[in-house]
């Protein structure tokens, strides 16, 4: 018999790890130039990301988001597990939101037209504590 509480959350697993494991895998060969804007940009809000070469910033970032996609994508990793590694990475994607400059309207969280690029992965933050949530939950332990 199939896990209940599997097949609930089945469509938010694949749709949601597919996304993030297609994200990490076109960052695995980062160029320089990419690799340089994408480590610029995260060290901006997260200065101790700075210390790091660009090629290996851009690598362990997409390591963590193949990691996180693989997570979800794989039904016998724990959905507490997948999705705290969701939450994690929604989290750091949202800080960025928050305290990177002209992302959002001035004394708002409404997002400027820059903004929606990464106002939009509060879905990644839902689905990460959904299943939290949903395994925290579950009837049949």
């Amino acid at each position: 018999m199939i896990n209940r509480s599997l097949l609930r959350q089945l469509p938010a697993r694949v749709t949601t790890g597919a996304y993030v494991l297609n994200s990490g895998l076109g960052k695995l060969h980062a160029d320089q130039e990419a690799a340089e804007s994408m480590q610029g940009w995260a060290a901006s809000t997260y200065p101790v990301l700075g210390k790091l070469d660009p090629k290996q910033f851009a690598t362990l970032l997409a390591a963590g988001e193949i990691a996180t996609g693989v997570a979800l994508l794989v039904p016998f990793v724990p959905a507490m597990v997948a999705g705290a590694a969701l939450t994690g990475f929604a989290g750091a994607l949202l800080g960025l939101y928050l305290r990177t400059p002209g992302m959002r309207k001035e004394r708002s969280l409404r997002p400027t037209e820059e903004g929606t690029s990464l106002a939009k992965d509060v879905w990644l933050l839902g689905i990460g504590l959904s299943l939290v949530l949903d395994d925290a939950t579950r009837e049949d332990r």
